[in-house]
């Protein structure tokens, strides 16, 4: 089983609009609405490729119950910590082929909602082989919070945990004694991280990857858009190229990718699979209008194209 951990998740609303009009009336034919947050489009592909998947994190009012009912509505098992406030929407329009953005902050989490989290958390590790953790924190919580959760996952219960964060959460969990058990950044969170210009090339990831703050972690899958991935597993480097695809909608590949590469990893996949599923997973993501879905009919045919060469 993988636990799936969205800390902040949201309804995602998105409305087609062919002529947006600012300071005007704009009516809405096309709206869609799904329960959205990071870890949340994890656990939706974890499910659809089969595996057990349970999804938690924190959930308020009545867009916290609409969340759970469209899990439910997917089959997904939840538990999450409710709290008194209401968990928040983030609005997409989508007009002339460009999209607006509206994002609300969300709920501002207590002290005593922190450690009542972290003790629904201890008791779900119980249960799991893997843990998941991707997205931003909610309010109210420091940029330490991930790095317990790693810490009482890893070195207290024994479970490995993937993180899929940016800037000072990101930061740190990487500067801690105990390390994550993966992470996938891509180019700008790894240029934010070092405060340089990280280049694209394989030499110079090899040399960024050198850093103190990654030893420790045994899977590195550093997300490079259309061209794939490079990835450090141990010791060893990898580059893994995918086929050049039509791209539908790219909101929630790196979702997909790690949710191909948590079910790979529960399933003691050989390094080349892992990182296969876990590119095809994101390739699929791309390819359907709806964030966090994949065709898992196609899955086979794009693995297929998947090429991984380890590096000297």
């Amino acid at each position: 089983m993988i636990l799936a951990v969205t800390m902040n998740p949201s309804v995602d609303i998105s409305y087609h609009i062919q002529d947006f009009k600012l300071d005007d009336v704009n009516r809405v034919e096309q709206v869609r609405k799904t329960a959205g947050g990071k870890g949340l489009n994890v656990a939706r592909v974890i499910k659809q490729m089969g595996a057990s998947v349970i999804a938690t994190g924190v959930l308020g009012g009545t867009l916290g119950d609409f969340i759970i009912k469209e899990l439910t509505k997917s089959q997904i098992e939840s538990n999450f910590l409710n709290i008194h406030q209401e968990s928040r929407n983030c609005i997409a329009i989508l007009h002339d082929g460009k999209q607006t953005e509206i994002l609300e902050s969300g709920p501002t989490l207590s002290l005593a909602d922190g450690e009542a989290f972290l003790a629904k958390y201890r008791e779900l590790l119980s249960d799991v082989t893997l843990v998941t953790i991707s997205g931003s924190l909610p309010k109210g919580l420091g940029a330490k919070f991930y790095r317990e959760m790693v810490e009482i996952g890893q070195e207290i219960a024994g479970v490995p945990v993937i993180v899929d964060t940016s800037g000072e959460s990101l930061r740190q969990v990487l500067t801690h004694k105990v390390k994550p058990f993966a992470i996938k950044p891509n180019i700008q969170e790894l240029s934010q991280l070092l405060g340089i210009e990280v280049e694209q090339s394989m030499s110079s990831l090899k040399q960024v990857l050198a850093a103190e703050m990654f030893q420790g972690i045994e899977w590195i899958v550093v997300s490079l858009g259309g061209d794939g991935a490079f990835v450090r597993k141990g010791g060893n480097f990898y580059r893994v190229t995918i086929p050049k695809i039509d791209v539908v909608n790219p909101v929630g590949s790196g979702d997909a990718t790690v949710a191909g590469l948590a079910a790979a990893l529960e399933q003691k996949q050989s390094v080349e699979d892992t990182l296969k599923t876990a590119m095809t997973t994101g390739m699929l993501n791309t390819m359907e209008a709806g964030t966090g879905y994949i065709d898992y009919s196609k899955f086979q045919t794009f693995f297929q194209l998947v090429q991984v060469e380890k590096l000297d």
